[in-house]
């Protein structure tokens, strides 16, 4: 009988832990909402910030773009070809990389290169009392720390998904123009004649929130480590495996409400 009722009670504690992290976490996040529209603004701070996660991690967008422009032209030319309709590739490779799979990819680079570095770097400095000491110093350690790297982070995820568009339909038109032997004219007019500004304002709207969100969580749980060393790891890896996940439901979400705004 106590082994039934672990069982039935185990995973609704387990649940209500999780609602809890959750809740705190949005209170963490309403507690600096009027810290963001406070001086001193830490202009500097953020410009840095910004380059850490935007130039520090264009290496990989570049690459990840490159290819995937190269991938999408070869399989959508194997799919159209039987049915004659090579010349809508160009435009249907637009909108998939613009309207989605250039803000989730960015947003799954940058997570794994920046947010992982963003949570170790916080959770370092929180288990050697670095915190604490900015504390000290009269200095509030959450905007200082925090909302320059939430602000760079929403900052550059458009950006970089900007550059995203760019490098992967280059790409994607070269493969199909030099490689496939596709028609360069007919490639360019069928995205001129239909793409709507909505095919790419979505990804860069897609991108602002997919920003601040993994920003946002990284940034929560490497301030609130523990456990010294292993928890270091510990945080990184758990900023790195929520802010995926939630790229991933945010996506679901952001694309029914643009559905039902026909965008």
């Amino acid at each position: 009988m106590e082994a039934l009722f672990a069982a039935i009670g185990r995973p609704i504690i387990t649940f209500m832990k999780k609602m809890e992290a959750f809740g705190t976490y949005i209170l963490f996040q309403l507690h600096l909402f009027p810290l963001a529209l406070k001086r001193p603004w830490r202009i500097k701070q953020i410009f840095e910030q910004t380059e850490v996660v935007g130039v520090g991690t264009f290496g990989v967008i570049f690459l990840t773009a490159l290819f995937l422009g190269l991938i999408e032209a070869v399989q959508l030319y194997q799919g159209f070809s039987k049915f004659g309709a090579e010349g809508f590739m160009g435009y249907t490779i637009f909108i998939s990389i613009s309207r989605e799979l250039a803000p989730l990819l960015v947003g799954l680079m940058v997570t794994a290169q920046a947010i992982s570095s963003m949570a170790a770097e916080l959770g370092t400095m929180r288990v050697t009392e670095q915190i604490d000491a900015i504390e000290t110093l009269a200095v509030d350690s959450k905007k200082y720390l925090l909302i320059p790297r939430i602000v760079a982070t929403t900052i550059a995820v458009p950006l970089l998904v900007i550059a995203f568009d760019f490098i992967s339909n280059f790409s994607a038109f070269l493969m199909a123009w030099l490689a496939l032997d596709l028609n360069p004219v007919v490639y360019q007019d069928s995205i001129k004649q239909l793409l709507h500004f909505s095919d790419i304002g979505t990804g860069l709207i897609k991108g602002v929130f997919y920003g601040y969100l993994i920003g946002t969580i990284g940034s929560y749980v490497g301030y609130h480590t523990s456990g010294g060393a292993k928890g270091v790891g510990v945080s990184t890896t758990k900023a790195v495996v929520l802010s995926s996940v939630t790229i991933f439901i945010a996506d679901l979400f952001i694309s029914i409400i643009f559905l039902a705004m026909d965008w």
